[in-house]
């Protein structure tokens, strides 16, 4: 293994346990990051040799997402092996040079497990068909017989998460439950060999150098599935308070009690944090120093570009950490989502009694093809970046999603004979999938592929990436790219401890908040001016003129 000297922009990689807490953490979508062997799919290879840009990035760890064999009926997110690399995106000897870059750049490894279920070429899944009823081989996931006329029908009326049945049948006349996709069998977590075999995975990674591990759906793993089963409707009748047969169950931190005890075996401690869809009530479990660790805030998410609810939103995040003893984590985007630069320029959600988003316009848009609403994409990317730099400001962990530092929009445009993702084609067209947020990167204004890879796109770009190119916006001064830099740069020197306080604003519109050190944080949420707080500018979203602020910006002040 040869390791390149580090770049002028590397840090020293710090060994303190509790280097997360606070760390801006960049998610990599592999397949649509860089492509170094020419086949349109990104590479192992094609992140390490953009090492450099993320350290001059500044960002303290990169999450990978899936990059193990697959046959992508899911993004990835169908495994086939979980020691593996697949052979499309390169090689272990591959994986091991990359973080052993990222290491020498001051750059930490999160890499994604996926533990609710594998991929049907998974070698268990294939010695289950294999092996038929009642064999231990089948034991490691969830058989079932059929009802109806000789089994014909699914034990259940169960609905998959990317619609259509939850069951599928195989040749022998058993029936395999998927919460996801038919190429995704659940694991049984009652299963001994399971946890045994997560335990070997989490154990060889962190071995090989991976500092952490973001855990997919994590409170869907453990399930109760005692006869006689309920139904759908009965399911969604039942409380999710920790005893519901299939979502966020107590006895799931059984199994993340074991992991934690393998991650705090090493030195520092491995890092895990949750992606874990439950009632705000619940996060702490998974978050606990005897769980995950840390957990995500998915509410930004779901927020509109309002005062009222960022502020709420962070009021009550930070809440959720102290009973933890967690930090919070910050996400305005990432592969699951619209890009927040689109959805800030559409029109605001529409909302129930409880608050929550009854409409996305987002899916409207995309099913337009990018037509209907009107994307007013200039205040979209404007709002991004007041956002961004809002986040970046509190306390905690931020996570960014590769190409939001570029100010880049959710493509609508993709044909349906090249899209990818299966809740596009399960949903037959109504939900038009992931896939606008998964496009490949564009890192030059021209060339093949905007620079992604000499053999083009495996998810097609349009013409309109040239203006958010990495060579274009390199050095101006004016650019997203040099925004987040500067931001990022800004929060090494100043974020010293998880202490935040609220500040007199002046207006419903604005929202300030103070950092130790003296440095505050103002947002103006409005389409109005606001008068400018005293005190020396750090950075700014924005073009300032003389003492007000400008509406949906967000600027960084030095009190004076």
């Amino acid at each position: 293994m040869t390791t390149a000297a580090p770049s002028v922009h590397a840090r020293e990689l710090s060994d303190a346990p509790d280097w997360w807490r606070q760390a801006v953490v960049y998610q990599v979508y592999p397949r649509s990051f860089a492509d170094t062997n020419d086949d349109g799919l990104g590479d192992i290879p094609g992140i390490t040799s953009r090492v450099p840009y993320l350290a001059e990035l500044g960002v303290d760890a990169i999450w990978l997402s899936p990059f193990y064999p697959s046959a992508l009926a899911d993004g990835g997110y169908d495994v086939a092996d979980y020691r593996d690399v697949d052979p499309r995106l390169g090689t272990l000897a591959d994986m091991d040079e990359l973080i052993a870059q990222l290491h020498a750049h001051g750059i930490r490894v999160v890499v994604d497990i996926v533990p609710n279920h594998t991929s049907n070429d998974h070698a268990w899944f294939q010695e289950a068909l294999a092996a038929g009823r009642g064999s231990a081989a089948r034991e490691r996931y969830i058989f079932r017989e059929g009802t109806g006329p000789y089994g014909s029908e699914p034990p259940t009326d169960w609905v998959s998460v990317f619609g259509g049945s939850g069951w599928e049948r195989v040749a022998d006349g058993q029936w395999y439950f998927h919460n996801f996709d038919v190429s995704q069998p659940d694991l049984n977590w009652s299963n001994p060999e399971v946890r045994a075999d997560f335990v070997k995975t989490l154990r060889f990674w962190s071995d090989r150098g991976v500092d952490g591990f973001r855990i997919d759906v994590a409170h869907m793993l453990t399930k109760d599935l005692s006869e006689p089963l309920p139904s759908q409707a009965e399911l969604d009748a039942m409380p999710i308070d920790g005893n519901h047969p299939l979502l966020d169950r107590d006895d799931v931190h059984e199994v993340y009690a074991e992991w934690r005890a393998v991650f705090n075996s090493y030195d520092p401690p491995r890092t895990a944090v949750a992606e874990a869809w439950v009632h705000p009530s619940r996060v702490p479990l998974y978050a606990s120093a005897e769980s995950l660790g840390q957990s995500f805030n998915f509410d930004l998410l779901e927020a509109d570009f309002d005062a009222r609810q960022f502020r709420t939103i962070v009021a009550d995040n930070l809440a959720l950490a102290a009973t933890s003893g967690s930090s919070t984590t910050w996400v305005l985007s990432n592969h699951d989502v619209v890009r927040h630069a689109t959805r800030y320029g559409l029109p605001d959600a529409e909302r129930g009694d409880d608050g929550r988003p009854t409409l996305k316009h987002g899916n409207e848009w995309l099913l337009s093809g990018g037509q209907s609403p009107t994307l007013d994409a200039e205040r979209g990317e404007r709002r991004a970046r007041a956002a961004a730099l809002f986040v970046l400001g509190l306390p905690g962990s931020a996570y960014l999603y590769q190409g939001e530092e570029l100010g880049l929009h959710e493509v609508a445009e993709i044909p349906d004979d090249q899209r990818q993702d299966p809740t596009f084609f399960r949903s037959r067209g109504i939900d038009q999938g992931r896939d606008g947020c998964r496009v490949p990167l564009p890192w030059s204004e021209s060339g093949p592929a905007f620079g992604f890879g000499e053999g083009g796109a495996h998810l097609p770009q349009p013409d309109w990436f040239a203006t958010y190119a990495v060579d274009l916006q390199d050095g101006d001064p004016a650019s997203t790219l040099t925004l987040y830099r500067r931001a990022l740069d800004l929060r090494h020197e100043l974020q010293t401890d998880e202490q935040l306080a609220w500040v007199e604003a002046a207006g419903d519109e604005v929202v300030a908040f103070e950092r130790p050190n003296g440095w505050t944080v103002v947002t103006n949420f409005g389409d109005q001016p606001a008068p400018l707080p005293a005190g020396e500018v750090l950075v700014s979203s924005r073009a300032l003129d003389g003492d007000t602020l400008p509406g949906e910006t967000t600027v960084w002040l030095r009190r004076a």
